[in-house]
């Protein structure tokens, strides 16, 4: 029994079932930079430990030659994935890049999805959650103040990323408080919310801001309780002069793709 145990659980580490949530050290063990040695540890932690959230295949492929917008891909459904790492725990505000590249990035029709990675003190992985393309929209991107005159790239401006503008359902959880979340359980978040890219970004836009004022509601909620977000909505949108009629619309097409079920007499239900 013993060895037919061992042979099961050799089974499940190679098919990455079971996560390694521990950086592989000796790897890095060459470079002096504490940001080297990151980039070096997480950057092989994904290759070898996780797989593509959109169609499960493994190992995910590093771009051989520093793609600008990318970290890896999938080969089987081309699925591209960009990778930030943070010794800490998870925050609501991201650091990035160039602003107004991360803008350019967001408005393109090839756009990565994000990967976002905390570790501990002790090299392993506290979060590794991934927030799929179709949830990035401009208002997210915080511009930060340019770089001082005497800076080294003075005038350089970069961003963050607010996550607190995203619905839940937008954070899909590989790992969480250092428990693997179920491989079959992220695939299924991840493409639950695919209808997302076939909507215009304008369209897009207006779906992602009721979805997230429902996320500020209780499982069961009213329609009353949803159109008291209007003037909110009203400034994210000053040219619609129908808000509510918007708000109708997209909790129908949150409940045809299955967000949430209507009860009955302007009474609805999350399903996530």
């Amino acid at each position: 029994i013993p060895t037919l145990l061992l042979i099961f659980l050799f089974c499940l580490l190679q098919r990455k079932l079971i996560m390694n949530l521990h950086f592989n050290q000796p790897l890095a063990a060459n470079y002096q930079s504490e940001p080297q040695r990151i980039r070096v540890l997480s950057e092989d932690w994904v290759a070898n430990q996780s797989y593509c959230p959109n169609c499960s295949a493994e190992p995910l492929v590093e771009f051989t030659n520093g793609k600008p917008v990318a970290d890896f891909y999938c080969s089987n459904c081309h699925e591209e994935y960009e990778l930030k790492s943070k010794k800490a725990k998870l925050s609501n505000i991201i650091n990035d890049g160039a602003y107004d590249t991360m803008i350019e990035r967001i408005n393109s029709d090839n756009n990565p999805s994000f990967f976002f990675l905390t570790y501990s003190q002790e090299y392993r992985v506290n979060n590794f959650l991934i927030i799929p393309k179709q949830f990035f929209q401009p208002h997210m991107i915080i511009k930060r103040k340019p770089l001082s005159v005497t800076a080294k790239r003075a005038g350089w401006v970069g961003c963050n990323i607010d996550l607190r503008k995203v619905p839940d359902s937008g954070k899909v959880f590989l790992v969480k408080d250092q428990q693997v979340i179920p491989r079959d359980n992220v695939t299924e978040q991840f493409q639950k919310t695919l209808f997302l890219r076939e909507q215009s970004i304008t369209s897009r836009g207006w779906t992602l801001d009721v979805w997230q004022c429902i996320d500020r509601l209780d499982a069961n909620f009213s329609l009353n309780q949803v159109y008291a977000f209007a003037d909110e909505l009203k400034l994210k949108h000053p040219e619609n002069n129908h808000i509510k009629d918007k708000i109708r619309q997209q909790l129908q097409v949150l409940r045809d793709k299955g967000i949430i079920e209507f009860a009955g007499r302007g009474q609805y239900r999350k399903l996530y």
